[in-house]
């Protein structure tokens, strides 16, 4: 009996221990007309942007990071293409490229990510 119960407090502290090394960021990401080098509402063809997000803090080791798309504002008279991947990351932010394509016309775009480490 003895034995169970210093086995169990020993994976309650193994377990706790992994759970309180993992360290998790979250905050909302958008562009619009008039930020720097944004072109998605302007012309034809093929048009990307970046923009760089900073980690509120800085991680000890490169996290992982998720992108999602909860606004855009785009020209009803045309299909509505986009495309958004996450770039360079490192332990202080990351790089998010925003893509349209054909006749689309993004006026704004945006969403939420969400970085962590295991």
């Amino acid at each position: 009996m003895k034995r169970l119960s210093v086995l169990a407090v020993v994976l309650f502290f193994v377990a706790f221990g992994s759970l309180t090394s993992a360290q998790i960021q979250s905050n909302f990401w958008t562009t619009k007309i008039g930020d720097a080098g944004y072109n998605l509402d302007t012309n034809s063809g093929e048009r990307s942007m970046t923009l760089e997000v900073n980690f509120p803090k800085p991680y000890d080791i490169k996290p992982k990071v998720i992108v999602s798309v909860t606004l855009i504002d785009a020209d009803k008279g045309f299909n509505t293409r986009y495309n958004v991947e996450v770039l360079s990351v490192s332990r202080d932010g990351f790089t998010i490229k925003i893509r349209t394509w054909a006749d689309s016309k993004i006026f704004s775009i945006g969403g939420y990510w969400l970085s962590y480490t295991e």
